[in-house]
């Protein structure tokens, strides 16, 4: 069974290892949009500092300076195995111990999450990479939430406290599941941050995350948004920059 499947008693058969030219920076921001990517590419990036491979093809690591201190970013894919993938192969790669997560996810509560960030408290396990990563659990705590809670008050970008609901497969994502999880309080759905989280935790990693619902985020106090690609969806700029007041939040 797939919740037999942590071991922590004998070695992994492949692990990474840190190079010892690891570029190190204060954070890594990882996002899913490739819009997103281009425009940081385009408007932030001073460089490329590594690459990530799979099958899939490369993936470059950016380097963004700023304020005296240095973030990487990257654009991982949909899933928990190959985000998870990604992270380890950058560890590799960065200097880094910090991790930023953000993306789109599904709104189980539009009631409550209408129009704000939405930050994971805990992510219920409906996933498979988590249980290599961490003993047998319906939940797994995200436990960085009052951080990332922190940075939203301090930036005055409106939020909402809450579980998320991590699944390995979106088209199963049955009405009776959802009236479940969204009773036992889950306010999101996603595909990765359990998985990312029991990783992080198995690594001695920070992780930080926050998730957008497909609503524009009103925040009348927040002024540092782009105006040309404010759509509120997945690919808005806005929420990398959102990320990026994290980042500067955490490298204080």
């Amino acid at each position: 069974m797939i919740t037999d499947a942590f071991d922590d008693r004998s070695p992994a058969i492949i692990s990474p290892v840190k190079k010892d030219d690891a570029y190190k920076v204060d954070a890594c921001l990882i996002t899913f949009s490739h819009e997103i990517e281009s425009f940081v590419a385009e408007k932030y990036a001073s460089s490329e500092i590594a690459s990530l491979w799979c099958a899939s093809g490369r993936t470059p690591v950016y380097l963004i300076e700023r304020g005296g201190r240095k973030f990487a970013f990257y654009r991982t894919y949909v899933g928990a195995p190959i985000t998870v993938g990604l992270m380890e192969d950058s560890t590799a790669e960065l200097d880094c111990s910090k991790y930023i997560l953000f993306g789109g996810a599904g709104c189980l509560n539009k009631e409550i999450a209408h129009g704000r960030v939405m930050i994971p408290t805990q992510a219920y396990r409906d996933e498979g990479t988590s249980y290599h990563y961490a003993p047998a659990a319906d939940y797994i705590r995200v436990k960085n939430a009052e951080k990332v809670e922190e940075c939203m008050k301090t930036n005055g970008i409106p939020y909402v406290l809450g579980k998320t609901w991590t699944t390995d497969s979106f088209y199963r994502e049955t009405r009776n599941n959802f009236e479940k999880h969204k009773a036992d309080g889950c306010i999101s759905v996603e595909m990765e941050c359990a998985g990312v989280q029991a990783m992080c935790d198995f690594r001695g990693l920070e992780l930080y995350a926050f998730f957008t619902g497909g609503d524009l985020l009103d925040a009348p106090e927040w002024d540092d948004r782009d105006k040309e690609n404010h759509d509120g969806g997945q690919h808005d700029v806005g929420h990398f920059r959102i990320a990026l007041a994290l980042a500067e939040y955490i490298s204080k």
